[in-house]
């Protein structure tokens, strides 16, 4: 028996209109746990995440939350598969991730304790922003210029993209762009967090990192743990179609990132990194 989750649910509702009813069939966006764990050569195994996702994409889901945390890089990883353990039960094979690593497992504080995510919020007692100049480096300038143009077309582009979203009206999105404004790749999940970690992740895994030349567009707001993401990606620019909070702000400018938020129709606000938008 298959039991793999989708990335939606088929369920029966009511749904009143007025004074009328009717039942009908609709669709959910699916939220299942998902376990990340870490194996090395030498058989040691831990867990390092448990987080509420999407399914779909859950290889470039680990691989990208691995990267964004410093755990480990596309070089570091040898395979990523289902774990197929006897002591699971068969609905969790498909909810949980084994990542076999080329060396040893990371001897990193934060593994003294797993990394509990929920599908709202980021990894809880993330990084602060000082620890972040020790494994990240301010992006560099590079040649990429952003035309007002430019960004009021990333909205609809991701919007129609969002096949999943059409579908549930309940899934965020994030979507890679080039410089030109082609729309490169676009992952969605209940979590947006977990959204760019599949995009990154798919980035890691094609060998497509750094993207030192492209524009990273997510639905929603903006959160430090978006932005951590983007600056461990190399990512030089984040535009949101709502607003970003305090800390994403400070990160954006302690490590030259353009983030732009309320990108909406032909409006916007720059928070952070003007020198990169081209006005005529």
């Amino acid at each position: 028996m298959n039991t793999r989750p989708g990335p939606t649910t088929r369920i029966r509702i009511m749904e009143l209109s007025g004074s009328a009813t009717r039942e009908r069939r609709d669709y959910l966006a699916t939220e299942e746990p998902l376990e990340i764990r870490l194996t090395a050569p030498d058989g040691t195994r831990r867990t390092v995440a448990i987080t509420m996702r999407t399914p779909g994409h859950d290889f470039e889901l680990a691989a990208g939350f691995l990267h964004g945390e410093g755990l480990a890089g596309p070089g570091d990883i040898a395979a990523i598969a289902y774990c197929t353990d006897e002591d699971l039960p068969p609905e969790a094979r498909y909810n949980t991730v084994t990542v076999r690593l080329r060396g040893p497992i990371p001897d990193l504080p934060a593994l003294d304790r797993h990394f509990l995510t929920s599908s709202a919020c980021g990894v809880c007692g993330s990084a602060s922003l000082e620890s972040l100049h020790d494994r990240c480096k301010p992006v560099p300038r590079g040649r990429l210029g952003l035309t007002p143009e430019f960004l009021y077309g990333l909205p609809e582009a991701l919007r129609a993209a969002q096949g999943g979203f059409g579908k549930t009206g309940s899934l965020h999105a994030a979507g890679l762009f080039s410089a030109t404004g082609e729309l490169v790749a676009v992952r969605e999940d209940v979590g947006r967090h977990n959204a760019v970690d599949k995009l990154v992740g798919w980035a890691g895994l094609t060998e497509r990192l750094p993207l030192a030349e492209h524009v990273l567009m997510v639905s929603g707001r903006t959160s430090y743990e978006i932005m951590q993401k983007a600056l461990a990606a190399g990512i030089p620019a984040v535009c949101a179609v709502s607003a970003p909070s305090s800390l994403a702000v400070e990160l954006a400018r302690k490590f030259g990132i353009t983030l732009v938020g309320f990108l909406r129709g032909e409006r916007c606000n720059v928070y952070a990194g003007s020198e990169r938008i081209a006005m005529e």
